[in-house]
């Protein structure tokens, strides 16, 4: 089923079609220190608690990035722009000084599972362990969604790495959304370089 948003190319072409502060919003929050950058390209909603997921698992202490739909109806057709094309601007920039990207975003269906994807295979692999520790279904590979694209916004950090965490619309509606942040996040700070606070090891 095709969309407006389809035939985006980029940011350029949706800024053109969509006003900013009645159609969308963009939310980008630096944190000194932090090397971890946490996103949702498909907030508000497009993809129904996305935004509430990343800022919970941003906490206050790393950088946080969101793109809200804020239209009455009709978000995901006018603005999903998909993960290889999203280059908004201010998203690049933040994710350029950042070493570990997170994108949170949601897929249908009804069973709660989290799909994982992205290039960074060894933090792609730490968060889907702490996930499945709390009982919720998860897959690594074998789904449609393996953000393996350079291009991928997931992919645009500092060392070309990043994470994407598809989290189904069972789980988003009746599952445990809070604990599932809640182990993202425990993995992101104990990163080797990441303490709480934004403070790098050295």
């Amino acid at each position: 089923m095709s969309s407006l948003a389809d035939g985006y190319g980029g940011y350029a072409d949706l800024a053109s079609a969509q006003a900013e502060g009645t159609d969308y919003r963009v939310h980008v929050r630096p944190f000194a220190g932090s090397s971890i950058a946490v996103i949702a390209p498909h907030g508000g909603g497009i993809e129904q608690f996305t935004s509430d997921i990343a800022r919970a698992v941003a906490g206050t202490d790393t950088n946080l990035y969101l793109f809200e739909g804020i239209r009455q109806a009709g978000n995901y057709a006018a603005l999903h722009l998909t993960s290889h094309k999203f280059d908004e601007p201010r998203c690049l920039a933040l994710l350029s000084a950042c070493d570990h990207v997170v994108a949170i975003h949601g897929c249908g269906g009804k069973a709660q599972r989290v799909l994982m994807g992205g290039l960074d295979d060894s933090l792609k692999i730490s968060i889907g362990q702490a996930i499945a520790r709390l009982g919720v279904e998860v897959d690594l590979k074998g789904h449609s969604f393996p953000a393996t694209d350079p291009n991928n916004i997931c992919n645009r950090g500092r060392r070309g790495l990043g994470v994407q965490v598809e989290l189904t619309l069972g789980l988003r509606l009746h599952g445990p959304r809070d604990a599932v942040s809640a182990a993202i996040r425990s993995v992101l700070l104990n990163l080797p370089n990441e303490l709480p606070g934004g403070d790098q090891r050295r």
